[in-house]
């Protein structure tokens, strides 16, 4: 059984990806209906990342279908701006979504990981390039990636294999609802099933990162 964040448009593509590869899927996401839409066949646990509670739940009912094999996170807010102009509501909510929430989540699911499953954590290009305008939004992913980098370490013995995900910019329509601020001008971004694809198949492959230069 596969714990996947499923609600976003990259996150449900993963999903997808995992389901035509034969994965059994328990979908986690705040909003019911967008859980729904994915068209994704699963149970729905809705919940917030940002609550341990929530991420509790989560793992619970993947475990009430059996082992829990891989997790999936792909949540995450944005903000845009220059550093003086980030209030503190904006600061605590890009570093709860982005970095606190999967922890938490992974920290709820370890002790029922199923030795050889994975983890796929979804950061960003900004984690190997920081962004000007985008600087603290920049520094929960760059923290997301250096996580990953030292839970590969301590889950080695356990065969549990974490991939830290870095894609360039993809049309997922994140930057449309930032928490403040308006997005520059962007290239047209990449498709998330191209994205997808490349994660099912690292997921695959067992590999430990896969760089923005790997899109």
């Amino acid at each position: 059984m596969v714990l996947a964040g499923a609600s976003g448009g990259l996150g449900s593509a993963i999903g997808r990806g995992l389901s035509d590869a034969g994965a059994r899927l328990v979908l986690f996401g705040r909003d019911e209906s967008r859980l729904a839409a994915t068209g994704l066949t699963g149970e729905r646990v809705t919940g917030d990342l940002r609550d341990p509670s929530a991420c509790d739940a989560a793992v619970e009912a993947a475990l009430s279908h059996g082992s829990l094999d891989g997790i999936v996170n792909a949540a995450g807010t944005v903000a845009f701006g220059q550093v003086e102009e980030l209030t503190d509501d904006v600061i605590d909510g890009l570093l709860v979504s982005n970095l606190i929430g999967p922890i938490r989540l992974l920290r709820a699911a370890l002790p029922h990981l199923s030795e050889g499953g994975f983890i796929a954590n979804v950061s960003a290009i900004v984690a190997e390039h920081p962004t000007a305008g985008m600087a603290f939004y920049s520094a929960t992913k760059a923290a997301l990636t250096a996580f990953d980098q030292a839970l590969a370490r301590e889950l080695r013995r356990r065969r549990i294999d974490v991939l830290d995900i870095r894609p360039p910019h993809t049309e997922t329509g994140l930057a449309d609802h930032p928490l403040a601020g308006t997005a520059p001008r962007l290239p047209e971004g990449l498709a998330p099933d191209t994205v997808a694809l490349k994660i099912v198949e690292a997921i695959q492959a067992g590999a430990r990162e896969l760089p923005s230069s790997a899109f």
